[in-house]
């Protein structure tokens, strides 16, 4: 778990400061201090509102314990058992297997799944799954995930107005071509940066959520059946916001099968060998 912390925490820094130099090259000193006031004010209103926004673009109904008994009570037990507060809990008319959770902090948390999901899971699967997403929940990878991708688009963005525009500053003595290099690259390293994260934060939320089960093979056999069914099932939402295909258990665009960096989760193989491993 350290393990993880540490590397994600390298990984943070290395995108905020890809956020630093693309700022320098646009502007100098004072187009580095723009960059990071913007990413400033992007991190705060994702912080607080990407959720509603998520759940929204997922036309996510929440339920309750009357309306949907077996979600709801599972989740509670799951959150007591992790210690965690009652998040709110929803459900997604889509067909193909999936969930993710989503909120602020566990104080202001949501994990929704599919009604695909409850229909090919079973019970003790299903708990496996919604475990994993308390335990994205309880590490606050929610919060980490938000914060790299706003960085990373606010880098795309400002790389874009940079190829445009071009450098403001009369100070700024950097070679133009140098310019263009980082404008073409940061981008690309934020994403590949931004998509570590998330393959590190996954094989914890992973371990996170057998601890919480008591099951690791539940999660285990549950990722296969996802993985085996999800590749021909597209999910809507996920396709017109491919941005929000990392917060899912598996890659509703590629059913977790794309090894290489451009992948937002791990192999979902490697997933399950380490937990049979436990």
């Amino acid at each position: 778990m350290f393990g993880n912390w540490l590397k994600t925490s390298i990984l943070m820094a290395g995108i905020v400061a890809l956020f630093g130099v693309i700022g320098g090259a646009l502007g100098g000193q004072q187009g580095m201090l723009l960059a990071l006031v913007l990413g400033g004010a992007m991190n705060l209103w994702a912080y607080w509102f990407s959720d509603k926004m998520v759940l929204k673009m997922y036309r996510a109904r929440q339920v309750d314990a009357a309306a949907s008994p077996y979600l709801y009570n599972m989740v509670k037990d799951l959150a007591d058992r992790a210690d965690l507060p009652m998040p709110k809990v929803y459900i997604i008319d889509e067909e193909q297997p999936n969930a993710f959770a989503t909120g602020r902090n566990p104080e202001h948390a949501a994990v929704a799944a599919t009604s695909g999901i409850m229909r090919l899971l079973s019970e003790r699967e299903l708990r496996g799954v919604m475990a994993h997403e308390l335990a994205h929940v309880k590490h606050r990878d929610i919060l980490i995930s938000t914060i790299t991708a706003t960085i990373a688009g606010a880098i795309a963005t400002l790389a874009r107005f940079g190829m445009l525009f071009g450098g403001r500053d009369g100070n700024n003595r950097s070679h133009p071509a140098a310019q263009i290099l980082v404008m073409l690259l940061a981008p690309l390293a934020a994403m590949l940066i931004q998509m570590a994260i998330s393959r590190t934060r996954e094989f914890g939320a992973d371990r996170g959520g057998a601890e919480i089960s008591g099951d690791p093979g539940a999660l285990a056999d549950a990722l296969h059946k996802i993985e085996s069914y999800a590749k021909g099932i597209p999910l809507q939402a996920a396709e017109e916001h491919p941005a929000t295909a990392q917060m899912m258990i598996i890659n509703p665009l590629l059913g977790g099968n794309l090894r290489s960096l451009f992948s937002t989760h791990p192999a979902t193989q490697e997933r399950i060998k380490r937990l049979r491993g436990m």
